[in-house]
């Protein structure tokens, strides 16, 4: 059977993630070993965060050595995930773009966090966000727990941690192949329409807001997105935000539509199939095409 080693006592996301990626891989026939013997890591298939060796050609994968293990061109540095990830992501998705986002969605923010890297900025004090890093570490026994807690049970708790982002890198593979084959039908819509304001996407796929929006803006000029939701089996109209990153809208949907609902909106619209129009005038919907098609160029002339 094929060896994983990496290192034993209290675990980590970056461990986890990378021995996750090595089970996807791998298969079945792996078993994970967590030692800090010195002899148990040499006879290792693949050896993970613990050695002090990086070279990908030995599947020797650890960063903790003098000089680490490399820093990319952002000056993020790389952690046992990242190492995993350079050599196997691709492999694993099956197409370098999409090894290439998740390695900017995922991989990147548990090499830096694990580096000790600041990669985000609160607005609150005392605010934080809840993030993979701190749902991975609710399986890590607290220091009573600790005092009843032995071995092997912490064994069993790193690999449930394990299988739980097996579960993540897989989803996330599928979501990202799914949403750049999206992301080229929304923007050919674009490329084709003749009023680049309002963008239809003139057909029944059942996209996501976020899949459309994010689509379109990196075209300045769109205003509004006009798309059909399956799962409500209504029309929808959103306003596109200024850039991503930001809740600030290029024109948002006019004040006094806002809150609004059924026969109020419809009386304030004239769009006899409105249906709802969000408080912070960034969505409304009506029950057809056409009806959400007006609502947006009302928005437009407003």
């Amino acid at each position: 059977m094929t060896k994983i080693i990496t290192h034993n006592g209290q675990f980590h996301t970056d461990d986890i993630f990378a021995v996750a990626t090595l089970f996807l891989i791998l298969g079945d026939e792996a078993e994970v070993v967590r030692t800090r013997d010195e002899n148990l890591i040499k006879s290792g298939d693949y050896v993970v965060d613990v050695g002090n060796v990086y070279d990908p050609k030995i599947n020797r994968f650890d960063h903790h050595q003098t000089g680490g293990a490399g820093i990319r061109k952002n000056n993020i540095p790389y952690a046992s995930f990242g190492l995993v990830w350079e050599k196997f992501g691709e492999k694993l998705c099956g197409s370098k773009d999409v090894s290439d986002i998740l390695d900017k969605k995922i991989v990147q923010f548990i090499d830096g966090t694990d580096n000790g890297v600041d990669l985000y900025r609160t607005f609150f004090d005392g605010i934080f966000p809840y993030t993979i890093y701190d749902y991975l570490n609710s399986f890590i026994p607290t220091w009573k727990e600790k005092e009843k807690e032995d071995k092997d049970n912490v064994d069993k708790n790193f690999m449930k941690a394990v299988e739980i982002a097996g579960r993540i890198i897989e989803r996330e593979i599928k979501i990202t192949k799914d949403w750049i084959e999206g992301e080229k039908i929304i923007k050919d819509i674009y490329y084709k329409s003749d009023e680049k304001r309002i963008i239809v996407i003139d057909d029944y796929k059942n996209f996501e807001r976020s899949q459309v929006t994010d689509a379109l803006l990196v075209f300045p000029e769109v205003l509004y997105a006009v798309f059909y939701k399956k799962d409500n089996d209504f029309w929808q109209v959103v306003a596109l935000n200024i850039h991503m990153g930001t809740f600030e809208l290029r024109k948002a949907l006019p004040l006094s539509w806002r809150g609004k609902r059924d026969e109020e909106l419809k009386v304030e619209t004239g769009v006899r199939d409105a249906v709802f129009c969000h408080n912070n005038g960034f969505m409304c919907i009506a029950k057809s095409k056409e009806g959400a098609i007006k609502l947006a160029k009302l928005a437009l002339e407003s």
